[in-house]
């Protein structure tokens, strides 16, 4: 039992470094600079691998707000959203991803940064 929670410890732990390379990468693709060519295909390489460990991102622009997975950084009026508020919302939403979260299984690496509206 121990060996098992040693090992899931030390993945975690590779995760959470590698979480400001994924930064960059992500930067990079909202940017425009990751579309194609050597480095976009090493990107997504890496981040298809982290997958198998049980990496995945949290925080889309429109989903709920839930305080478990995001940490509001900013809380905008609902006329204050370009574009405006998204079709059907209902409760607090995610208008903008600041930075994205990632979680490991059930486990909360790092929430997703966020900033947030309420419906008008």
């Amino acid at each position: 039992r121990d060996r098992a929670l040693t090992q899931e410890r030390a993945v975690r732990d590779v995760l959470e470094a590698l979480l400001p390379v994924l930064d960059d990468i992500q930067g990079a693709r909202d940017h425009g600079d990751l579309t194609d060519g050597p480095f976009a295909a090493i990107a997504d390489k890496l981040e298809a691998s982290l997958g198998k460990y049980g990496l995945t991102r949290l925080g889309d622009k429109g989903e709920d707000f839930d305080p478990m997975v995001h940490e509001a950084l900013m809380h905008l009026d609902a006329t204050q959203v370009p574009g405006g508020m998204p079709q059907g919302a209902t409760d607090t939403t995610v208008v903008q991803v600041l930075q994205p979260g990632y979680r490991v299984g059930d486990r909360v690496l790092r929430p997703a940064r966020v900033a947030v509206a309420d419906p008008a």
